[in-house]
């Protein structure tokens, strides 16, 4: 089964969901499921901030594994991890491999590869 997360919730929803259980499992190749993307909203985005700890864990992973990160334009704008426009723009001091884009965009990315499931954290 093919699964994308969208983590949606603020706090520490991607901190404690994300680096306690799917990313080990993930790196330990025992997460049950094929993960094909990850969409970020909100204060989560800042996982991807180059140097994060649990950010380069999980870009990683991503390359190894082929795994989309994405972030929300209008949150990754908001919080300096994009420069451009909504809808128009790229990230900016974040982890390898992270995009930046909308639902249209994310639909667009993981056509080629979608997933059965999407689970929102």
């Amino acid at each position: 089964m093919k699964v994308a997360y969208i983590f949606a919730t603020s706090g520490h929803t991607a901190s404690y969901k994300l680096g306690k259980m799917i990313l080990p499992q993930l790196e330990a190749g025992n997460h049950g499921a094929q993960v094909v993307g990850m969409f970020f909203f909100d204060d989560n985005t800042y996982l991807l901030r180059a140097g994060d700890p649990m950010g380069e864990r999980l870009a990683k992973v991503a390359a190894e594994q082929g795994i989309l990160l994405m972030m929300c334009d209008q949150c990754a704008l908001e919080r300096g991890l994009a420069v451009g426009e909504p809808g128009n723009c790229r990230a900016n001091g974040t982890v390898a491999g992270v995009r930046v884009g909308c639902f249209p965009d994310l639909y667009a990315a993981l056509a080629g590869n979608p997933p059965d499931q999407v689970i929102t954290l």
